[in-house]
């Protein structure tokens, strides 16, 4: 199952044998982030908000609670795979230090 965080009606979990993070609002998924764990760097490879869903800002909230759980365990770098994930940290300089060297 891995890790759970609830904050208000959402619900963020990382399962470890799907490879990725789901996000509920009041028990519906509303989003999903993939990735891949080579034992040191997590690829992040697709973050994917349900059609009747988007625009609410899910796929930001996915991605940051995913972000902060691998910093968190601080063993993994993490590599941008997908080009949200990708703009996510253009617009989190900050979280910068937790991208894989290129």
């Amino acid at each position: 199952m891995g890790i759970s965080s609830s904050s208000d009606r959402f619900v963020l979990t990382r399962e470890g044998d799907a490879s990725r993070y789901t996000l509920t609002r009041d028990g519906v998924r509303v989003s999903v982030l993939d990735y891949h764990d080579d034992g040191r760097t997590i690829a992040l490879t697709r973050a994917y908000t349900v059609p009747s869903f988007r625009g609410s800002g899910y796929a930001a909230i996915v991605v940051a609670g995913a972000v902060d759980d691998i910093a968190a365990r601080g063993d993994r770098r993490i590599d941008a795979v997908c080009w949200y994930v990708a703009d996510w940290f253009d617009a989190h300089p900050e979280r910068a230090d937790l991208l894989r060297a290129r």
